[in-house]
């Protein structure tokens, strides 16, 4: 069933729109498979992926017995799985985002959205970026750990005063962040914060994203992205390492390699769509982390996810309702 839907204005204030894609963590055994199966046009797109890799793609998705999880596998999974819902959605609908925006590996997702850069080769520099982050993680003892309802200025402070290296690698909400960096240093700042009845979650990562110690996978990605063709954006495009729209493609290549090591700025993202007229967020692609976080940031807007074959045609209906 195809809906063809009017983006209307209200109040003469164009209702703008943004769609929001996915990072690590999302994926999930048997994304994208129901699409897969009931979608032609999917099908092709993941199975062009899926050429273009070293290891079998619907195999990864479709068996729980390998190893999605694994940062250089789950990187391209992600960004195929969400770029195959994005064109099954806009496909079907004639909606069209203001902006684009990804959390971290979702930015690649966003590019491929706002036609900065082409599906294959988004698809091979994820699979190269996943690689060199994993090498990075086995030459640096790193973690990582969300911290829930904490003081982000005190949380920054004791980054800071630590004698390791820690950062704060993700401001994802009002109230959570996410530290990065040695393990050690992540332990003791994590130490003093639950000292203060404050919630700490270690999260199960592969090394210390958003850090200093991506250094390496930085200088390894840099030769490969400067292969790479950007183009004029389509569509606004936010990145994570400012929290505002990139104004034109040749900052493309150093923004996407400054992210490996700086923090990502999904709460100012999300704050800068908003003042700029965006009341509806789509996230696109497995899972719904992104819409809870958004809700977080501001329960006055909408928020749908197109995260299977079926919700396509439910979210459509939705907006369409509104």
């Amino acid at each position: 069933m195809n809906i063809k839907l009017v983006w209307t204005t209200i109040g003469g204030i164009m209702n703008k729109i943004a769609f929001v894609f996915p990072g690590q963590g999302a994926q999930h055994t048997g994304m994208g498979m129901d699409l897969y199966e009931n979608s032609k046009a999917a099908k092709e797109l993941i199975n062009q992926a899926d050429a273009l890799l070293d290891f079998d793609l619907i195999d990864l998705c479709s068996n729980s017995e390998k190893p999605i999880d694994e940062t250089s596998y789950t990187q391209p999974a992600l960004v195929a799985i969400s770029i195959a819902l994005l064109n099954e959605f806009t496909n079907k609908t004639n909606i069209k985002p203001d902006y684009v925006a990804g959390l971290s590996l979702g930015e690649y997702s966003a590019h491929v959205a706002a036609n900065s850069i082409s599906f294959e080769d988004a698809i091979t520099l994820v699979r190269k970026r996943g690689l060199y982050m994993e090498e990075a993680g086995k030459l640096t003892k790193g973690a990582m750990a969300a911290i829930v309802k904490g003081d982000v200025n005190k949380i920054n402070s004791y980054c800071s005063e630590d004698p390791g290296i820690v950062v704060v690698a993700n401001y994802n909400s009002p109230v959570q962040v996410v530290i990065s960096g040695e393990e050690e240093a992540v332990l003791r700042v994590s130490q003093r914060l639950l000292a203060e009845k404050t919630r700490v979650i270690p999260l199960k990562v592969s090394g210390a994203f958003h850090s200093p110690l991506m250094a390496s996978a930085a200088v390894k990605f840099k030769e490969d992205i400067l292969n790479i063709e950007f183009k004029d954006f389509k569509v606004k495009h936010v990145t994570n390492v400012t929290g505002e729209t990139i104004e034109n493609k040749n900052q493309i290549s150093d923004l996407l390699v400054k992210q490996l090591q700086s923090s990502v700025q999904w709460e100012k993202s999300i704050e800068y769509m908003i003042e700029n007229g965006v009341t509806t967020f789509v996230e696109i692609g497995p899972g719904n982390t992104l819409a809870g976080l958004i809700k977080k940031i501001n329960r006055k807007v909408k928020v749908y996810n197109v995260n299977t074959f079926d919700s396509v045609n439910e979210v459509a209906m939705q907006i369409k309702g509104e």
